[in-house]
């Protein structure tokens, strides 16, 4: 079983920045991606960003790009993401989850194990 525990979520004005982390308690060898996620109360969940881990390729959501990045530490077991401009409809909870395989179009999917998430605020 894999742990995956999110932090860095917050209180932050709009156009201000914030980083989340998500530790993993070890990766696996059918692991081979990780992604963000945001959900919002009564929306659905969304994917904002995805990273491969062989070639650190990466994905985004239209609506996050040249705003979001996503960045994977293998030495600590930590995928990083990175928001900046921060808008109000950024409010969400953010979710990491670890994936088994890399799709060019939607980034990381077959979604095996998800984090409990941490609350990003944007006023």
């Amino acid at each position: 079983h894999v742990q995956l525990v999110e932090s860095g979520g917050g209180s932050v004005q709009a156009g201000g920045s914030l980083r989340l982390s998500c530790a993993a308690s070890r990766y696996t060898s059918s692991l081979n991606c990780m992604a963000w996620f945001r959900q919002a109360p009564g929306k659905e969940r969304e994917a904002d960003a995805s990273i491969y881990f062989g070639t650190d390729s990466t994905y985004y959501a239209d609506s996050v790009k040249g705003r979001f990045t996503i960045s994977q530490d293998n030495a600590k077991n930590t995928t990083y993401l990175q928001m900046n401009s921060l808008k109000l409809e950024d409010t969400s909870m953010y979710t990491c989850a670890a994936g088994r395989m890399w799709s060019v179009v939607i980034g990381c999917d077959k979604l095996a194990y998800w984090g409990q998430g941490t609350q990003v605020t944007v006023s």
